[in-house]
């Protein structure tokens, strides 16, 4: 399965209890897109938030996020990694 990486910006100051809810509202509904979100990182300085996920594809991992209340900036297929 395709792995991605998508961008949010705009969370300036977010915590991490904000980022695990966040993550948490992805992972409640992950299964009805075939989506398995692996990890989620943060910059509250910056505001912007990377999520890793596996998925069938883009499309399907913005319609996970737009649902749960977040959607991305940019989803990026990564199909080479070291």
């Amino acid at each position: 399965m395709p792995e991605f990486m998508d961008v949010h910006s705009g969370m300036t100051g977010v915590t991490p209890e904000a980022l695990n809810e966040a993550h948490q509202a992805d992972l409640a509904i992950q299964d009805e897109e075939q989506v398995t979100f692996k990890h989620a990182w943060a910059d509250p300085e910056s505001g912007t938030v990377f999520c890793l996920s596996e998925a069938p594809s883009a499309e399907a991992v913005q319609r996970i996020h737009e649902r749960a209340g977040h959607p991305a900036d940019h989803v990026y297929e990564v199909p080479v990694q070291a």
